[in-house]
């Protein structure tokens, strides 16, 4: 079952790098801000993880673009602490006519 949402692309945030565990390289990932008409919880705030998503999102989407976003959601463990991420695999910008 696919999950997604359709909004407004608020905002793109900066990207985040850092080093690979097992030493091999580098890893990115860039965080971006869709928010819906619905009347309670209509902000959402997804991630897409790598270099070829990453690129894509800043040369294919702007702020202010009208989105659909299909997504999984992610929960991981860390020290006895969860974390939940919103991760983006497809994203669709409407054309305006």
């Amino acid at each position: 079952m696919a999950l997604e949402v359709k909004g407004i692309l608020k905002n793109i945030l900066s990207e985040q790098r850092g080093q690979k565990k097992d030493g091999s390289g580098e890893w990115v990932k860039q965080s971006f801000l869709v928010e819906t008409d619905a009347q309670y919880n209509n902000l959402y705030c997804f991630e897409v993880f790598g270099e070829e998503k990453v690129k894509n999102l800043n040369e294919n989407q702007s702020e202010g673009d009208t989105v659909t976003v299909e997504f999984n959601v992610n929960t991981n463990e860390h020290n006895g602490n969860y974390y939940t991420t919103l991760s983006a695999w497809k994203i669709t910008k409407e054309l305006a006519f």
